[in-house]
């Protein structure tokens, strides 16, 4: 005979823990008391106080070692000699890649060797003491000595020239007073023109004169029957009065020793103004 089947479990009953059983173990997983409730120890403050001291005590007792700066500057000098060495490297690729190109021809040509003319074309130079084409050489100008009437000039070789406002007086070595006058009306001052004396020997001839009709002289030059020329040196009184004397010095004449030298008067920007025998202007 088959026992009758006995009750199921109630559904209705609680399927958790007993409270009167006690909190569950910590091996279920279910947490304890936390320590920081209220009933929890909180920290000791002497025992901080005196593991501060403790470390502080440690820190005080470490020295640092020496800065590497011999291993810093090792570092730092092989860094800059591997980046000089790759820039090298780049120019040499950059140069070599250009050669290669001006070197390559067209396909089915013969390769002929490529010459690479010059960025800037070389100009010849121009031999010394001469003008290019197109080029104006500045005119000689021979700076006017400013003289205070009366004042004796050395012209050099015992000869002495002196300004006032009569006209040119000078001396010779062997020569008393001479005197040309600039108020006597054979000089007309309004005009540009030279006037010229000479005295020497075969040794040597001193010349000098008169020019007048400008207050902007630039030179005074003379030519001998041989070619030579020379510069004369230029004296005025203050306040450009609109003439002034010159002086010079010339050897005697190989081909025409009893000969006077062409003389020729020049502005400052060149322009002959006037002239004595047949030296030509410019």
């Amino acid at each position: 005979m088959t026992p009758a089947p006995g009750p199921g479990p109630d559904p209705g009953a609680d399927s958790g823990p007993d409270p009167a059983s006690g909190p569950a173990p910590a091996s279920l997983g279910v947490p304890g008391p936390d320590p920081a409730s209220p009933g929890a120890p909180g920290p000791d403050p002497a025992t901080d106080d005196r593991l501060r001291a403790v470390f502080a005590r440690a820190a005080y007792d470490v020295t640092p070692g020496p800065v590497p700066l011999a291993a810093v500057r090792r570092r730092g000098l092989a860094h800059r000699r591997r980046r000089t060495v790759t820039l090298a490297a780049l120019a040499v690729l950059s140069v070599s890649g250009a050669a290669t190109v001006a070197a390559l021809a067209l396909p089915g040509e013969q390769q002929r060797p490529v010459r690479l003319a010059p960025l800037v074309p070389s100009v010849p130079a121009l031999p010394t003491g001469t003008a290019g084409p197109g080029r104006v050489t500045a005119p000689q100008v021979t700076p006017v000595r400013v003289v205070e009437a009366g004042q004796r000039v050395d012209a050099g070789r015992g000869w002495r020239v002196w300004l006032t406002s009569e006209g040119k007086h000078w001396s010779g070595p062997e020569s008393e007073e001479n005197f040309r006058s600039v108020t006597d009306g054979n000089v007309e001052t309004s005009t540009p023109g030279i006037s010229a004396q000479s005295e020497g020997d075969p040794s040597g001839i001193f010349l000098s004169g008169l020019y007048y009709g400008t207050r902007a002289v630039g030179r005074v030059e003379l030519r001998d029957a041989d070619g030579r020329t020379a510069l004369a040196t230029l004296l005025e009184l203050p306040g450009r009065p609109g003439w002034g004397v010159w002086y010079a010095h010339m050897p005697a004449s190989l081909r025409d020793p009893g000969s006077t030298p062409d003389l020729a008067l020049y502005d400052r920007t060149g322009r002959r103004l006037a002239g004595l025998g047949g030296m030509p202007g410019s």
